[in-house]
C-alpha cells in the first residue's frame, strides 16, 4: 500500500558493509526497529571521529536534513491510468504522469530502478518567489530566521540586515535535493542527468549535484545561448545564456563526439559522387606562419595558385599526393583548392562547452515550434527548442530501447525531441514525462485557448508533436511509437482496513469487509499491482474475456490479472493452463477461504512456478 521505504533499504545495505554499525532501536509506537549507530559508522569510515560542528567542506542550508528524510519517507499513493487522455494506450511504451514529481519518483523506484539512460530537467528557476512545489518542510520567513540563527525563539532579530532572500535559496535547494537523490537511483550504470538553470542557482546547483552524484561524475558545464537579439541599453549585463550541468551515474557512461551525431552529419554531402562517400570542405591553409610551406601550386591546366599568407598545411610532396588521391580538389576556374574531410574517417570532435543558438536553437525558435503546433498561438512561455534536447540525446549516446525522462516536463519539449530523433533514424527510444497540474493564469494565451493546467497543455502539445513526427518518419513509420499512457498520481486504491481487535466494534466490521475504494477500476488496480511488483509500466496490455470474466494479459503472460467481484473455478483453471509468471485476483472475489485455497491448489498442480497473489 506504500512506495518502498528507502530508509530500511539503506540500512540493509549498510548492514552488508558494516554489520557492527546496525543495532536495534524503538520507534514512536514502541516497536523494535533496525537503526544505525552513527558513532560506530564514523569510526568505521575514519581514523578519527568527526563530531558535532567540526568544520568540513559541504553545502548546507536550513531544512537540508528534513529534505533528505523526505526522499526516504514512503507514501500511500499509486498511479491511476487515464485511457481517455492517452494515445494508443495498450501498445505504447511512453508515459505521461500528472502529479507531484516527488511522489512519482518514489512510486517508480522499483519499476525503473537503474533503467533510465538519460534524465533532462528544466526545474523552475529561483526568482525569489514562492514555489508551486511547496513540500512539507518549506519554511516561513520567521522559521528561516530562527533556524539559521538570525533570530531567537521569540522572533527577536539577532543580527542586522537579515538576509531573508536566503530563505528562497533554502526553499529551492530543499525542493531539489530529494528529487535529485531519487532520480539518481533511476539512472542506469551508463546513464546521465543534465539540469538547466540560470545564474540565480547555478553555483548552488553545482554543489548540490556534486553531493548527490559525486564530484568525480561531473561531465560538463554547458553554456546555451538562448537568445541572440540585443535587449537594449541599460546599466546591467544583458543575459543571453543558461547553464546546463551534466553528471553521469558512473564510469560506464561514455560521452559521444558531436561528429557522430545525425545533426552534424547533415553537413557532409557527396557533391561530386566521390566513391569514398559524404564529405565536407576543410581548410588548406596553415594556422601559423611557415615560410618553408609557401610555394606556388601548379594547376592541371598549367597555371599556378599563389600560397596563402601563412603557407599551405602540408609540404609540396604531401600536397601533390593528396591531389592525386582526390583528397584535395581544384575549383572549376582553378583559382583555389579545397580539402575533403570524409565522414567515414572521422573519429569525432570533442563536445564544446559553448552551445550557440544558431546550432541548437533559441527560445524564439522554440516558441515558433510551438506556434506551428497551436495554430500560431504562443501557448507556452520560454519553451526549450527541440534541437537542444536532441543534441543532449546524441552526446549521451541514447539509442535503441533506451528511456529518457523529464520530471519537470513543462512544455513537453523532451518528448517532442525524442520523437523527432526516432522519426529521423528509426530507433525506438521511449520517454517518461512528469508534470504538476499547475493552474494556468486566466489571462494567459493557453487559458484563452481552453486549457486549465500546464499538464493538460503539455499533453496536447505531445499529441500534436507525435502526429507531426509520425508523418515525417517516412519509412520508419511502421515502427514509430506515436502514443503515450496518461497516468495520474493519486491516493492508494486500497482502504486501510488494518485494525486492532480491541479497537474495533461489531458494527464496524461491515465497513471493513471491502478493502478497495469505491470507484476504482480494474485498470486502476492493475497499475498498482505493476508498481507493487516492480514491473515496467509500459508493458503491453491485452484485455480479453475468459469464461465471461474481464482478464488483463500483460506482456504475453508476464502477469495475468482479473479483478472481477467473483472468480469461477473455470477461470482459475483456464489462467493456470496459460502458465503465467504471475497472477493476481481480488481477495473478495473468492466466496470463502476454501475457494481461495482451492485456487492456489490448482496453480500448484498446473503451473507451480506461477507467483499467485490476492489483493
Amino acid at each position: 500500500m506504500t512506495s518502498p521505504d528507502l530508509t530500511d533499504a539503506n540500512i540493509e545495505k549498510l548492514a552488508e558493509l558494516f554489520p557492527t554499525v546496525v543495532t536495534e532501536s524503538v520507534d514512536a509506537d514502541g516497536n523494535v526497529t533496525m537503526a544505525v549507530d552513527f558513532d560506530l559508522l564514523r569510526q568505521e569510515l575514519s581514523d578519527h571521529v568527526i563530531e558535532g560542528s567540526q568544520e568540513r567542506y559541504q553545502l548546507d542550508w536550513p531544512g537540508k536534513r528534513a529534505s533528505a528524510v523526505e526522499a526516504n519517507i514512503p507514501i500511500s499513493k499509486t498511479l491511476r491510468p487515464n485511457a481517455e487522455e492517452s494515445v494508443e494506450f495498450d501498445a505504447t511504451e511512453n508515459l505521461f504522469i500528472e502529479g507531484d514529481n516527488l511522489d512519482a519518483l518514489k512510486l517508480m523506484q522499483e519499476s525503473y530502478l537503474g533503467k533510465i539512460k538519460l534524465i533532462y530537467i528544466d526545474p523552475p528557476y529561483n526568482t525569489g518567489s514562492d514555489f508551486v512545489y511547496s513540500d512539507s518542510f518549506s519554511q516561513t520567513v520567521d522559521d528561516y530566521l530562527r533556524e539559521s540563527g538570525q533570530s531567537d525563539e521569540i522572533g527577536a532579530r539577532l543580527i542586522s540586515n537579515a538576509e531573508t532572500n536566503g530563505r528562497y535559496h533554502s526553499d529551492w535547494l530543499s525542493m531539489m535535493f530529494p528529487r535529485l537523490r531519487l532520480a539518481r537511483s533511476l539512472l542506469s550504470d551508463d546513464g546521465a542527468i543534465f539540469v538547466s538553470c540560470d545564474y540565480h542557482e547555478s553555483a548552488n546547483l553545482r554543489s548540490l549535484l556534486d553531493e548527490v552524484f559525486g564530484r568525480s561524475n561531473f561531465i560538463a558545464e554547458l553554456i546555451w545561448q538562448h537568445s541572440v537579439q540585443p535587449k537594449g541599453y541599460t546599466d546591467t549585463v544583458s543575459v543571453h545564456h543558461n547553464t546546463i550541468l551534466g553528471y553521469r551515474r558512473g564510469e560506464a557512461f561514455a560521452l559521444q563526439p558531436l561528429e557522430r551525431t545525425p545533426e552534424h552529419n547533415v553537413n557532409y554531402r557527396n557533391r561530386d559522387d566521390d566513391p569514398r562517400g559524404p564529405w565536407r570542405a576543410g581548410d588548406v591553409r596553415n594556422a601559423l606562419y611557415r615560410p618553408n610551406l609557401r610555394y606556388q601550386l601548379a594547376t592541371p591546366s598549367g597555371g599556378v595558385i599563389d600560397p596563402p599568407e601563412n603557407g599551405w598545411r602540408w609540404s609540396r610532396e604531401t600536397m601533390q599526393l593528396k591531389i592525386e588521391t582526390g583528397e584535395v580538389v581544384f575549383n572549376e576556374s582553378e583559382t583555389s583548392i579545397t580539402r575533403k574531410i570524409y565522414l567515414d574517417t572521422l573519429e569525432g570532435r570533442a563536445v564544446e562547452s559553448l552551445w550557440l543558438g544558431s546550432e541548437v536553437g533559441t527560445t524564439r525558435e522554440a516558441t515558433t515550434e510551438v506556434k506551428r503546433l497551436f495554430d500560431g498561438k504562443a501557448v507556452f512561455d520560454t519553451p526549450k527548442p527541440t534541437k537542444l534536447i536532441e543534441q543532449l540525446l546524441w552526446i549521451a549516446g541514447v539509442g535503441e530501447g533506451d528511456i529518457v525522462m523529464d520530471f519537470f516536463a513543462g512544455s513537453g519539449t523532451t518528448a517532442d525531441a525524442v520523437m523527432r530523433a526516432n522519426a529521423k533514424d528509426g530507433k525506438n527510444r521511449s520517454w517518461i514525462l512528469v508534470q504538476l497540474p499547475e493552474t494556468l493564469p486566466p489571462t494567459s494565451e493557453a487559458a484563452k485557448q481552453g486549457f486549465s493546467t500546464i499538464a493538460e497543455l503539455a499533453r496536447e502539445r505531445v499529441r500534436r508533436a507525435s502526429k507531426r513526427a509520425s508523418e515525417e518518419s517516412g519509412l520508419n513509420r511502421a515502427h514509430f511509437d506515436s502514443g503515450f499512457r496518461a497516468l495520474t498520481v493519486d491516493t492508494s486504491n486500497m482502504i486501510d482496513v488494518l485494525r486492532a481487535p480491541d479497537e474495533t466494534g461489531q458494527l464496524d466490521l461491515a465497513e471493513l469487509e471491502e478493502n478497495i475504494k469505491p470507484g476504482r477500476t480494474g485498470e486502476d488496480l492493475l497499475f498498482q499491482v505493476l508498481l507493487d511488483w516492480g514491473l515496467d509500466l509500459s508493458m503491453s496490455i491485452d484485455r480479453v474475456s475468459i469464461h465471461g470474466h474481464e482478464v488483463f494479459r500483460v506482456e504475453d503472460g508476464a502477469l495475468i490479472a482479473c479483478f472481477d467481484g467473483e472468480v469461477s473455478p473455470e477461470l482459475v483453471r483456464a489462467i493456470a493452463d496459460e502458465k503465467p509468471v504471475r497472477v493476481v485476483f481480488r481477495d473478495s472475489a473468492f466466496g470463502s477461504d476454501d475457494a481461495r485455497i482451492n485456487a492456489e491448489q490448482v496453480f500448484r498442480e498446473v503451473s507451480p512456478a506461477t507467483d499467485v497473489k490476492a489483493i
